[in-house]
């Protein structure tokens, strides 16, 4: 995401990104600096594009299905207590299934599933 600077935002702004390999984004650079675009602020990106989903989050590798209880509940606008509540399952156990301390069954993964409206194979 670009950096605002200080300076007052005016209804004229358009925020342009570059993606590609280097030489074309210079080339697209150089022909919004002729049209006189004013550059507010520049992200370097690393070299590799894409990553895999543990790099990103590690601790996808070993706690997959605790990493989607917790992102169902923030989806959902949900508190372990609300979960716990709507589900039946006891809100530690729900706690427990987020770090990782305790098995997501697959009679437990339906409740949560229909609970945050996901499939319940996420869980497992």
């Amino acid at each position: 995401m670009l950096e605002r600077t200080k300076k007052h935002l005016t209804e004229n702004l358009i925020e342009v990104r570059f993606r590609g390999e280097r030489a074309d984004v210079a080339k697209l650079r150089r022909i919004a600096q002729s049209l006189k675009v004013e550059v507010v602020a520049e992200v370097r990106l690393d070299e590799k594009e894409l990553y895999d989903l543990e790099e990103v989050s590690p601790e996808l590798a070993w706690n997959s299905g605790g990493v989607s209880i917790r992102g169902g509940r923030g989806k959902e606008g949900l508190t372990q207590k609300q979960l716990a509540a709507l589900t039946g399952i006891a809100q530690h156990h729900i706690s427990e299934m987020e770090n990782g301390k305790r098995v997501i069954g697959k009679e437990t993964a339906k409740k949560l599933a229909k609970a945050l409206n996901l499939d319940y194979r996420v869980f497992l």
